[in-house]
């Protein structure tokens, strides 16, 4: 008897070959075949008379063989399959190439129907190598209305899926319908058993559209209510009351050498009212590279300060830790908020040290900056205000940790080395995550844990420079409200980009060349680190040896990658910052954190590799001063759809338009540009479905505002595949 969990191999007319390729499919017993959902349809829902058949167009016809043979070919030595096919209004030859079965299988006389591309050849109107299936007095599969399409693997074909997948469809209904029927009333949604069915055989357009919204509802319903249960867990729990000093805040924002935009005081004064509030703030803070997050968060820092509790600033990696805590070294210049760096190999902290009670620091005396390093010499600076760093003294880890520990650092700027060793804050109150997605809940989670005190947790402020569709991250965040800064700063120029052919590349080359006269400096960003990472992929190695040897023999370069040192990474960015390099080959390393602005060309290789939102981010490390900035983008492998996502990048510099682009092209990893761990897949959803996307927060909130288990098939659900959301 056939039940959703008969093996593959068991079921009728699989045998164990057919079974092993569908295990190539993941698929292994009889309800994965029912979840292998097509990823498009061919429509051939109208049946075309063959006398109005158009050349260069998908139709469907029916008709009677008059005449079918198998002959071999003289000069290619294949078996070829030839047919008449009429149906009173005309005749239609139909060839199919070694497939001799289908000329044993098809007589003159059947009735059959065919689905295919008709073009007119020298014998007149020709179908080659069509779907075909014999009439038998019942609807066709193959070749009539809307037909699914699948993803296959070697020799299986989609006939033999969807003959597969109609023989154990009837079990569908025996897949429990864990929605409650109020539910599937309220948002119109079919049953479980009938979308399964619809999904792999819709009668029609409307049918399809009813199916794909019960499962991609299902599927972004259970990303929202872990979400919610987060959000449930951080509400039930309280944080320290950030008092708003507006005085000193608007002494401070008139101290900045800039004017903050619109959007900046927006976002700024939403989270200025929810640090007030004893419920947990837990927000997302999105904007475009250079939009000014940093001074925008900075507010919230400063107020921490003078309520006399810490803010920790947790990054991704010690290049970007080093530029916020030199940024923010300046933002805070005329105050005595004391900021500190703990990663890795660096520890440093701002204020002379007679302004620290903590003995540790009592013979460190003068203006500079304080190094806390295990390294016997000072790291070099990431800015141009490196000249600052007057004096250093070389503290161990322990040393640090109790001037953390005892509250007296302000705020703490760290890499994943701030949660993973045993940090301790006195009062932490504020949260800061850099680089959102770079992070993954645990570590949210351990971040929050070291308030120093167990009865509340910080209010937690989450940052990210990759633009996120909002659509996106209501889904992927939807635990965390949403700031967003979608105004640039003014004076900030437009950046140039251009799509460069390859017969362009020596004049790009030159103009490299001119640029670098000038006195300025160019990025080189490739896909890979080695050229034995992957064949036929430019590296940053062998890119690095050819412009040195052979393109620019007579400029200074050098290059950068994520398995060097943190301090040759430094020394490489402070001597490129000095404009010593002219030319800097780099991997993704400089995404986020790296600010040139003296660098003027950002060269991208195998740009057909990265999503448009990192190719937008890497866009971002020029045109950060008064110089004119551009951003060539190079390919040697662009095809039709290459060209058409590559070509958005050139028409716009706004980063939410090009996530959202990147959204519709090449789905939710390419805005990261990286595949994430834990983010949601989705094989349904359409993640530009924003009505669906509403409506599967408003359930998922309803239900944990309900209490879930009120919910008994979606706890028993919830238990089986999603044990994350309980306990």
């Amino acid at each position: 008897m056939l039940t959703l969990n008969t093996p593959v191999e068991k079921i009728n007319k699989i045998g164990k070959v057919t079974a092993g390729k569908l295990k190539k499919l993941d698929i292994k017993i009889a309800q994965d075949l029912i979840e292998h959902y097509p990823f498009r349809y061919d429509d051939y829902s109208q049946i075309c008379k063959i006398s109005e058949l158009r050349d260069g167009e998908r139709a469907s016809v029916q008709g009677t063989i008059q005449f079918i043979q198998n002959k071999r070919s003289p000069r290619k030595r294949m078996m070829i399959t030839e047919g008449l096919i009429s149906d009173g209004s005309d005749q239609l030859r139909v060839v199919w190439f070694n497939q001799p079965f289908i000329g044993r299988n098809l007589h003159t006389g059947d009735k059959v129907s065919l689905a295919g591309l008709a073009q007119v050849e020298l014998y007149g109107m020709q179908m080659t190598s069509p779907e075909y299936e014999k009439i038998y007095g019942f609807g066709a599969t193959h070749t009539q209305g809307l037909v699914p399409v699948y993803h296959t693997t070697a020799n299986l074909t989609n006939k033999q899926l969807r003959f597969l997948i109609k023989s154990v469809i009837s079990v569908a209904s025996k897949i429990q319908d864990w929605l409650q029927d109020d539910i599937k009333k309220k948002y119109n949604l079919l049953d479980l058993g009938q979308a399964y069915y619809n999904i792999h055989f819709p009668k029609d357009q409307k049918n399809l559209d009813e199916s794909r919204k019960r499962l991609g509802f299902d599927e972004l319903f259970f990303v929202q209510l872990n979400a919610q249960v987060q959000k449930s867990e951080v509400g039930s729990q309280r944080s320290e009351k950030i008092r708003f000093f507006e005085k000193k805040t608007k002494d401070f924002v008139n101290s900045l050498p800039f004017t903050l935009t619109k959007a900046q005081k927006k976002a700024g004064w939403e989270i200025l009212q929810d640090i007030q509030r004893d419920k947990p703030m837990a927000r997302l803070l999105e904007g475009d590279v250079g939009s000014g997050k940093t001074v925008t968060a900075a507010l919230a820092m400063l107020n921490a300060a003078l309520n006399k509790k810490q803010s920790a600033l947790l990054v991704p990696t010690e290049i970007l830790a080093n530029q916020h805590f030199e940024t923010l070294c300046q933002l805070f210049k005329g105050t005595e908020v004391k900021i500190g760096l703990f990663t890795r190999t660096q520890r440093k902290i701002n204020k002379k040290a007679n302004n620290i009670s903590s003995p540790l620091l009592s013979r460190g005396g003068g203006q500079g900056v304080v190094l806390l390093t295990n390294q016997t010499t000072p790291v070099p600076s990431l800015s141009k205000e490196g000249n600052e760093i007057k004096k250093a003294i070389t503290l161990s880890k322990k040393e640090i940790l109790e001037l953390i520990k005892k509250g007296e650092v302000d705020i703490i700027i760290g890499t994943h080395a701030m949660i993973q060793e045993n940090v301790e804050f006195k009062n932490l109150a504020l949260a800061i995550i850099d680089e959102q997605h770079r992070f993954g809940v645990e570590q949210r989670k351990a971040l929050r844990n070291k308030s120093g005190d167990r009865k509340t947790i910080p209010h937690l402020l989450s940052m990210t420079a990759t633009p996120i569709p909002r659509s996106l991250a209501l889904v992927v965040y939807g635990d965390l409200d949403l700031s967003i800064i979608n105004e640039m700063p003014k004076g900030r120029q437009k950046i140039d980009t251009f799509l460069v052919p390859e017969q362009k590349r020596q004049d790009a080359y030159n103009f490299i060349k001119k640029q670098v006269a000038d006195g300025r400096q160019v990025f080189v960003i490739c896909p890979l680190i080695s050229p034995s990472d992957k064949l036929g992929i430019k590296s940053v190695e062998e890119e690095y040896k050819k412009l040195d040897e052979h393109t620019f023999p007579d400029l200074k370069i050098a290059y950068l990658h994520g398995r060097m040192s943190a301090k040759e990474k430094d020394e490489i960015m402070q001597k490129f910052l000095a404009n010593q390099i002219k030319v800097l080959v780099s991997t993704s390393v400089v995404e986020v954190g790296v600010d040139v602005p003296n660098a003027t060309i950002m060269m991208i290789e195998g740009a057909e590799r990265f999503g448009l939102a990192q190719l937008h981010q890497f866009r971002g490390r020029v045109g950060r001063s008064t110089h004119k900035s551009y951003c060539l983008l190079f390919t040697e492998n662009l095809n039709a759809n290459s060209r058409k996502r590559l070509q958005t990048l050139t028409k716009t510099n706004d980063g939410f338009k090009l996530a959202e682009a990147d959204l519709k092209m090449r789905g939710p990893g390419e805005v990261f540009g990286t595949a994430q761990k834990g983010f949601p897949e989705f094989k349904i959803a359409n993640l530009c479905d924003h009505e669906l996307i509403k409506q599967t927060k408003e359930a998922a909130q309803e239900v944990v505002a309900g209490g879930i288990e009120k919910y008994p098939k979606i706890l028993e659900k919830v238990k089986k595949g999603y044990e994350w959301l309980v306990g």
